[in-house]
Order: structure tokens, then sequence, then C-alpha cells
């Protein structure tokens, strides 16, 4: 077996032990398909006031601007989907908030990958990433063969739906990359159908200045726009509506990574509860939580206008 072909099974079988159930490998290489989409994107300001998403054009489209001499993406999944659910009538936290925050998971999980990369091929350069730099997850996730991107511009896996995290391992190291699989959504358009608020404009575009989990996370103002009362389906924090309503997450088994598992006092508070919460409370139950990109005061306004 080559070096390649060695270090690429290596890779994979290292990413299977450390429980992400998808592996895949692309060429590090510019974006060519993604570029005019993102910039049209951004000129429509489909971004709504997520600034960031305009900063480092270049460095999304191109790995190697952000690792030197790279030369493979080692795009990573991590399932989340919960075996519990909260109580039907509380206002609704998106399922991947439901335990700790998966920043902290994956990249404990990454660090411990990388290390081993070192350890059994030798000296390999690059970074790990979750969600928090300037990589387009999907794109390269779609490259790399482990979904298509879907209507609503989620990752779809034929075989686990899309209730998964993303990450990715950008290395100076040659691997044996993967292609992409075929588009399965056929003539499904259930997501822009569900979606309350009309955010998914055309097949595989978001608005995501109308999208749920915009308005209840990234928007910081302190009122939510009038135009959405009585539209965000009793949401407070994220949303799932258009993976819940996809076909191809009939597929989906809960996760197996006990740090995701939600409290159980999370899953039992009613709707009364969340409108009484105290800042105490907030504290202790969302202590490691992505809940907490909201804070207090966001989460109360949320709830505050699911009321109106």
């Amino acid at each position: 077996m080559q070096t390649i072909d060695r270090n690429t099974k290596f890779i994979k079988q290292k990413a299977q032990e450390l429980g992400f159930f998808f592996c895949g490998v692309s060429k590090a290489e510019f974006l060519e398909d993604e570029a005019p989409r993102l910039e049209e994107w951004l000129n429509r300001n489909y971004h709504g006031k997520m600034s960031y998403m305009a900063n480092h054009f270049d460095k999304r489209l191109d790995p190697r601007l952000l690792v030197e001499d790279s030369k493979s993406v080692v795009s990573l999944l991590l399932n989340y989907y919960p075996s519990q659910a909260q109580n039907e009538n509380a206002p609704k936290i998106s399922k991947y908030a439901y335990g700790e925050d998966y920043h902290y998971i994956i990249k404990d999980k990454l660090k411990e990958f990388f290390q081993s990369i070192q350890e059994e091929i030798g000296e390999v350069g690059g970074r790990v990433f979750v969600d928090s730099a300037p990589v387009m997850d999907k794109a390269w996730a779609a490259k790399s063969g482990l979904g298509w991107n879907g209507k609503n511009a989620n990752l779809i896996n034929p075989k686990h739906g899309s209730f998964f995290f993303i990450a990715e391992l950008i290395l100076d190291l040659e691997l044996t990359p993967d292609g992409p699989i075929k588009d399965y959504c056929g003539t499904c358009t259930k997501c822009i159908d569900e979606c309350p608020t009309d955010a998914i404009v055309e097949p595989y575009v978001v608005d995501g200045s109308k999208c749920i989990s915009y308005l209840t996370i990234e928007l910081k103002d302190q009122l939510l726009p009038n135009e959405f009362g009585g539209k965000m389906e009793n949401w407070m924090f994220g949303c799932d509506i258009c993976q819940d309503v996809c076909p191809w997450n009939r597929f989906s088994k809960p996760h197996s990574e006990p740090r995701l598992n939600p409290k159980s006092k999370l899953l039992d508070l009613n709707q009364n509860d969340w409108s009484e919460l105290t800042e105490m409370t907030f504290k202790e139950l969302f202590k490691l939580s992505a809940v907490k990109r909201t804070k207090f005061d966001g989460l109360k306004r949320n709830i505050g206008f699911l009321q109106k």
C-alpha cells in the first residue's frame, strides 16, 4: 500500500475511534463553484447583521490561505440527534444545544486527532476548525462525499440525515481524495413549504436574515422585528423545522456522546417555568452550553416575543 493511501486509511480509522461517524477527504484548492454563490449571497444581504460573514472572503474560498502549503481538507461529521425531547408545551431549543457546547467537545476530539496524526505519520502541519473560522464547512463536506447540500442549505447524508456537526482538519499532508455524491433531494420541497418565515427564498438559497436561528441567536437587537410576530412556531433558541420535516431525517439515530446529553431539568421545564426564568437558573442550566451565546437578556427577549 502506498504511503498516501496508508495515511488516509489511518486518518479515517482514527476519526471513527474518536466518535466521528463519517470522514471524507478533499484536495485543498480554491472553491471555484462557491465563489460566485457566496458573492451573490452577500450582495443580497442574506447575512443580515452577521457582518463577520463578509470578512476574509478569499480565505473562505481557499484553505491554502489559512494553512500554508496545505494539501488536504479532512471533513468530519459528529452526530447530535438526541434520544429525548423537551416538554412539548415549552418554548423550544434547537436539538444541537441540548447538551454541552459542541465547540468544546469537538475541539477536544480534534486536538487528540491532530496529536495522533503527528505521532503516527510524523511532522504534519495544519489547523483544526469547528465552525468558528472562515471555512466553508458544508462545501468541503459535500466535496468529500459526506452528503449533498440540500434545498435548506444543510448538508444531508443519505444514511443519517442532517442532525450532525461538521468539523475540519486542514493539513499540509497529501491524502487520497474522495469525490462528491449525487443530490437526492429530487422534487421534494418540504423544507421550503414548512419554513414559517419564508427564509428559504429559492431551492438551495437561504436568506439568513429571515431564519429563526438567526433571529433568536445571531440578532443582538433589543427587540425582534414585528414582521416575525406569530411566525416563530415557539422556537426560543435556534430552529429545527427544515430538518424535522426532511424525509432523510427518518434515518437519524440517537448519538452516543455523553457530553451532548441534556440536563434532565432542561427537558422538564414547562411554559411557565421558562416565562419565570431567573438569571441564576439560566447560568445553572447553560453553564457550558451553546445557549449562552444569546445571553440571559437575549433568551428572555425571545421568550417574551413568543408570548405576544
